[in-house]
Protein backbone atom coordinates (compact mmCIF):
# COMPACT_ATOMS: atom_id res chain seq x y z
CA UNK A 1 0.00 0.00 0.00
CA UNK A 2 1.25 3.41 -1.31
CA UNK A 3 0.86 5.36 2.35
CA UNK A 4 3.59 2.73 4.53
CA UNK A 5 5.95 3.14 1.05
CA UNK A 6 8.92 5.91 1.59
CA UNK A 7 11.54 8.18 -0.31
CA UNK A 8 15.03 8.91 1.13
CA UNK A 9 15.40 11.90 1.15
CA UNK A 10 19.84 13.73 0.50
CA UNK A 11 20.52 13.56 4.52
CA UNK A 12 18.99 10.41 5.40
CA UNK A 13 15.68 11.23 6.38
CA UNK A 14 12.41 9.01 5.30
CA UNK A 15 9.28 10.81 3.88
CA UNK A 16 5.79 9.00 3.21
CA UNK A 17 5.53 9.13 -0.87
CA UNK A 18 1.61 10.28 -1.04
CA UNK A 19 0.72 13.40 1.61
CA UNK A 20 -1.97 15.40 2.72
CA UNK A 21 -2.69 18.79 1.56
CA UNK A 22 -4.38 21.16 3.49
CA UNK A 23 -4.54 24.29 1.42
CA UNK A 24 -7.86 26.96 1.78
CA UNK A 25 -9.13 23.91 4.45
CA UNK A 26 -9.57 26.42 7.86
CA UNK A 27 -7.78 26.55 10.88
CA UNK A 28 -11.07 25.68 13.02
CA UNK A 29 -11.59 22.22 11.10
CA UNK A 30 -8.42 20.64 9.70
CA UNK A 31 -7.56 19.09 13.03
CA UNK A 32 -10.63 16.53 12.28
CA UNK A 33 -8.87 16.46 8.82
CA UNK A 34 -5.79 15.16 9.94
CA UNK A 35 -7.42 13.34 12.62
CA UNK A 36 -9.45 11.39 9.37
CA UNK A 37 -6.21 11.18 7.24
CA UNK A 38 -4.33 9.57 10.07
CA UNK A 39 -6.87 6.93 10.94
CA UNK A 40 -7.24 6.14 7.47
CA UNK A 41 -3.26 5.64 6.98
CA UNK A 42 -1.84 8.97 5.77
CA UNK A 43 1.28 9.74 7.90
CA UNK A 44 2.49 12.88 5.94
CA UNK A 45 0.45 16.15 6.12
CA UNK A 46 1.49 19.05 4.36
CA UNK A 47 0.67 23.11 5.93
CA UNK A 48 2.09 26.67 5.19
CA UNK A 49 2.12 29.56 6.89
CA UNK A 50 0.23 31.41 4.04
CA UNK A 51 -2.42 28.42 5.06
CA UNK A 52 -3.18 30.05 8.58
CA UNK A 53 -3.96 26.43 9.51
CA UNK A 54 -1.07 25.75 11.29
CA UNK A 55 -2.13 25.49 14.90
CA UNK A 56 -5.11 23.07 13.35
CA UNK A 57 -2.83 20.49 11.78
CA UNK A 58 -0.32 20.37 15.31
CA UNK A 59 -3.81 19.64 16.72
CA UNK A 60 -4.82 17.18 14.85
CA UNK A 61 -1.59 15.44 14.82
CA UNK A 62 -1.57 15.69 18.43
CA UNK A 63 -4.77 14.10 18.83
CA UNK A 64 -4.46 11.48 16.33
CA UNK A 65 -3.78 9.03 18.31
CA UNK A 66 -0.40 7.90 16.64
CA UNK A 67 3.31 8.59 17.67
CA UNK A 68 4.90 11.99 16.90
CA UNK A 69 7.89 10.27 15.72
CA UNK A 70 5.56 8.15 12.99
CA UNK A 71 3.77 11.23 11.56
CA UNK A 72 5.71 13.50 8.62
CA UNK A 73 4.58 17.39 8.82
CA UNK A 74 5.60 19.67 6.53
CA UNK A 75 5.52 23.57 6.61
CA UNK A 76 5.75 26.32 4.75
CA UNK A 77 7.97 29.75 5.27
CA UNK A 78 5.32 33.00 3.62
CA UNK A 79 6.64 33.65 0.47
CA UNK A 80 6.97 37.62 1.74
CA UNK A 81 9.61 36.70 4.04
CA UNK A 82 13.14 37.32 2.14
CA UNK A 83 14.95 38.56 5.11
CA UNK A 84 16.92 36.94 7.81
CA UNK A 85 15.69 38.16 10.77
CA UNK A 86 12.08 37.79 9.25
CA UNK A 87 12.71 34.31 8.59
CA UNK A 88 14.43 33.26 12.08
CA UNK A 89 11.04 35.06 13.62
CA UNK A 90 8.70 33.02 11.19
CA UNK A 91 10.41 29.81 11.64
CA UNK A 92 9.85 30.32 15.22
CA UNK A 93 6.22 31.40 15.17
CA UNK A 94 5.33 27.89 13.17
CA UNK A 95 7.54 26.05 15.82
CA UNK A 96 4.89 27.22 18.54
CA UNK A 97 2.29 27.27 16.36
CA UNK A 98 2.50 23.46 15.49
CA UNK A 99 3.26 22.55 19.02
CA UNK A 100 5.28 19.49 17.98
CA UNK A 101 8.71 19.94 19.47
CA UNK A 102 10.21 19.69 16.18
CA UNK A 103 9.13 20.02 12.68
CA UNK A 104 9.86 16.97 9.98
CA UNK A 105 10.44 19.88 7.08
CA UNK A 106 10.25 23.48 6.42
CA UNK A 107 10.43 25.34 2.80
CA UNK A 108 10.70 28.27 1.29
CA UNK A 109 7.15 29.03 -0.24
CA UNK A 110 7.86 30.59 -3.49
CA UNK A 111 11.40 32.12 -4.51
CA UNK A 112 9.04 35.25 -5.03
CA UNK A 113 5.92 37.59 -2.75
CA UNK A 114 3.03 36.15 -4.25
CA UNK A 115 2.32 39.81 -5.45
CA UNK A 116 5.96 39.89 -7.08
CA UNK A 117 5.45 36.50 -9.00
CA UNK A 118 4.93 37.62 -12.78
CA UNK A 119 7.69 40.31 -11.96
CA UNK A 120 11.47 40.02 -13.02
CA UNK A 121 13.20 39.87 -9.54
CA UNK A 122 14.04 36.67 -8.02
CA UNK A 123 15.15 38.02 -5.14
CA UNK A 124 18.07 36.44 -4.82
CA UNK A 125 19.65 38.11 -2.32
CA UNK A 126 16.07 37.26 -0.02
CA UNK A 127 16.20 33.80 -0.68
CA UNK A 128 19.73 33.46 0.55
CA UNK A 129 18.98 34.97 3.43
CA UNK A 130 15.78 32.93 4.25
CA UNK A 131 17.98 29.98 3.40
CA UNK A 132 19.96 31.02 5.91
CA UNK A 133 17.83 30.88 8.51
CA UNK A 134 16.51 27.68 7.29
CA UNK A 135 20.16 26.12 7.79
CA UNK A 136 20.09 27.41 11.61
CA UNK A 137 17.36 25.98 12.34
CA UNK A 138 18.33 22.39 10.86
CA UNK A 139 21.23 22.57 12.24
CA UNK A 140 19.83 23.53 15.65
CA UNK A 141 17.33 20.30 15.06
CA UNK A 142 13.90 22.29 15.47
CA UNK A 143 13.74 21.34 11.42
CA UNK A 144 14.72 17.50 10.44
CA UNK A 145 14.77 18.54 6.82
CA UNK A 146 14.61 21.82 4.58
CA UNK A 147 13.57 22.57 1.34
CA UNK A 148 11.53 24.83 -1.28
CA UNK A 149 8.90 25.81 -3.47
CA UNK A 150 8.37 26.73 -6.94
CA UNK A 151 11.61 27.11 -7.07
CA UNK A 152 13.43 27.31 -10.79
CA UNK A 153 17.04 25.66 -11.28
CA UNK A 154 18.38 29.06 -11.29
CA UNK A 155 16.97 29.55 -7.84
CA UNK A 156 18.46 26.14 -6.25
CA UNK A 157 21.74 27.20 -7.70
CA UNK A 158 20.96 30.58 -6.11
CA UNK A 159 20.78 29.02 -2.41
CA UNK A 160 23.84 26.82 -3.46
CA UNK A 161 26.20 29.82 -3.84
CA UNK A 162 25.95 30.82 -0.35
CA UNK A 163 24.51 27.81 1.33
CA UNK A 164 26.08 24.59 3.13
CA UNK A 165 23.06 22.47 2.82
CA UNK A 166 21.46 21.30 -0.51
CA UNK A 167 17.33 21.87 -0.58
CA UNK A 168 15.98 18.27 0.46
CA UNK A 169 12.73 18.89 -1.57
CA UNK A 170 11.35 21.15 -4.12
CA UNK A 171 7.66 21.18 -3.94
CA UNK A 172 6.14 22.08 -7.47
CA UNK A 173 3.35 22.39 -9.47
CA UNK A 174 3.23 19.18 -11.69
CA UNK A 175 0.77 17.45 -13.05
CA UNK A 176 -0.62 15.01 -16.19
CA UNK A 177 -0.46 17.70 -18.87
CA UNK A 178 1.79 20.02 -16.96
CA UNK A 179 4.92 18.22 -16.37
CA UNK A 180 8.12 20.07 -15.87
CA UNK A 181 10.48 17.87 -17.20
CA UNK A 182 13.81 19.62 -17.55
CA UNK A 183 13.15 20.76 -13.52
CA UNK A 184 12.21 17.45 -12.43
CA UNK A 185 15.13 15.82 -14.55
CA UNK A 186 17.88 18.50 -12.91
CA UNK A 187 16.10 17.87 -9.57
CA UNK A 188 16.27 14.35 -9.42
CA UNK A 189 19.94 14.08 -10.93
CA UNK A 190 20.96 16.12 -8.16
CA UNK A 191 19.91 14.34 -5.46
CA UNK A 192 16.50 17.41 -4.99
CA UNK A 193 12.89 15.18 -4.31
CA UNK A 194 9.91 16.74 -6.26
CA UNK A 195 6.60 17.05 -4.64
CA UNK A 196 3.57 17.65 -6.91
CA UNK A 197 1.43 19.82 -5.35
CA UNK A 198 -2.16 19.70 -7.35
CA UNK A 199 -1.93 16.70 -8.79
CA UNK A 200 -5.45 16.38 -9.84
CA UNK A 201 -4.82 19.91 -11.27
CA UNK A 202 -7.88 21.58 -8.81
CA UNK A 203 -10.00 18.91 -10.62
CA UNK A 204 -9.73 20.34 -14.17
CA UNK A 205 -8.31 16.87 -15.47
CA UNK A 206 -11.72 15.39 -14.25
CA UNK A 207 -12.54 17.18 -17.18
CA UNK A 208 -10.15 15.71 -19.65
CA UNK A 209 -11.91 13.70 -22.21
CA UNK A 210 -8.32 12.17 -22.67
CA UNK A 211 -7.46 11.09 -19.21
CA UNK A 212 -10.57 10.29 -19.12
CA UNK A 213 -10.25 7.53 -21.36
CA UNK A 214 -6.79 6.10 -19.87
CA UNK A 215 -8.62 5.90 -16.18
CA UNK A 216 -11.45 3.94 -17.93
CA UNK A 217 -8.66 1.47 -19.73
CA UNK A 218 -7.26 0.79 -16.06
CA UNK A 219 -10.24 0.66 -14.19
CA UNK A 220 -9.06 3.58 -11.98
CA UNK A 221 -10.54 7.23 -11.20
CA UNK A 222 -8.99 9.96 -12.50
CA UNK A 223 -7.27 10.70 -9.28
CA UNK A 224 -5.72 7.64 -8.91
CA UNK A 225 -4.15 7.73 -12.41
CA UNK A 226 -3.13 11.24 -11.74
CA UNK A 227 -1.41 10.54 -8.64
CA UNK A 228 -0.72 7.35 -9.75
CA UNK A 229 1.22 9.47 -12.69
CA UNK A 230 3.20 11.35 -10.62
CA UNK A 231 4.11 8.36 -8.51
CA UNK A 232 5.60 6.96 -11.44
CA UNK A 233 7.74 9.65 -12.52
CA UNK A 234 9.17 9.11 -9.19
CA UNK A 235 7.46 12.51 -7.49
CA UNK A 236 5.75 12.82 -4.41
CA UNK A 237 1.96 13.84 -4.73
CA UNK A 238 0.03 16.06 -2.03
CA UNK A 239 -3.80 15.23 -2.93
CA UNK A 240 -5.95 17.99 -1.08
CA UNK A 241 -9.46 16.61 0.06
CA UNK A 242 -11.51 17.09 3.23
CA UNK A 243 -13.76 13.57 2.29
CA UNK A 244 -12.39 10.63 3.76
CA UNK A 245 -14.08 8.57 0.89
CA UNK A 246 -11.82 10.80 -1.29
CA UNK A 247 -9.25 10.20 0.79
CA UNK A 248 -8.79 6.17 0.68
CA UNK A 249 -9.65 6.58 -3.00
CA UNK A 250 -6.91 8.66 -3.23
CA UNK A 251 -4.44 6.16 -1.70
CA UNK A 252 -5.66 3.11 -3.44
CA UNK A 253 -2.73 3.42 -6.61
CA UNK A 254 -1.17 -0.13 -6.50
CA UNK A 255 -1.21 0.03 -9.83
CA UNK A 256 0.84 0.77 -12.60
CA UNK A 257 0.63 3.02 -16.30
CA UNK A 258 2.42 1.30 -19.29
CA UNK A 259 4.87 3.51 -20.61
CA UNK A 260 3.32 4.31 -23.50
CA UNK A 261 0.27 5.27 -21.93
CA UNK A 262 2.99 7.74 -19.77
CA UNK A 263 4.17 8.79 -22.84
CA UNK A 264 0.27 9.86 -23.62
CA UNK A 265 0.01 11.66 -20.42
CA UNK A 266 3.38 13.62 -19.95
CA UNK A 267 2.54 14.98 -23.92
CA UNK A 268 -0.75 16.20 -23.46
CA UNK A 269 -1.74 19.83 -24.27
CA UNK A 270 -1.04 22.02 -21.12
CA UNK A 271 -4.18 23.27 -19.26
CA UNK A 272 -4.54 27.12 -19.66
CA UNK A 273 -7.83 27.48 -17.30
CA UNK A 274 -7.68 26.54 -13.99
CA UNK A 275 -10.95 27.10 -13.57
CA UNK A 276 -11.85 29.49 -10.00
CA UNK A 277 -8.08 28.89 -9.01
CA UNK A 278 -6.81 30.55 -11.82
CA UNK A 279 -6.40 33.79 -9.85
CA UNK A 280 -3.62 32.73 -8.04
CA UNK A 281 0.24 33.38 -9.16
CA UNK A 282 1.25 29.50 -9.53
CA UNK A 283 -1.85 28.93 -12.26
CA UNK A 284 -1.02 32.51 -13.72
CA UNK A 285 -3.01 35.03 -11.96
CA UNK A 286 -1.47 37.77 -10.25
CA UNK A 287 -1.57 38.32 -6.61
CA UNK A 288 -3.39 41.50 -5.44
Amino acid sequence: MILNEKYTLSNGIKIPKIGLGTWFIPDKTVAQVVKDAVAIGYRHIDTAQAYGNERGVGEGVKDSGVKRADLFVTTKLAAEIKSYDEAVAAIDKSFKKLGLGYIDMMIIHSPKPWAEYQKEDNYLEGNREAWRALEEAYKSGKLHAIGVSNFQIRDIENVLKSGTIKPMVNQVLAHISNTPKELIAWCQQNDVLIEAYSPIAHGELLKNKKVIKVAKKYGVSVPQLAIRYCLELGLLPLPKTTNPKNMENNADVDFSIASSDMDVLKNMEPIKDYGASSKFPVFGGKAK
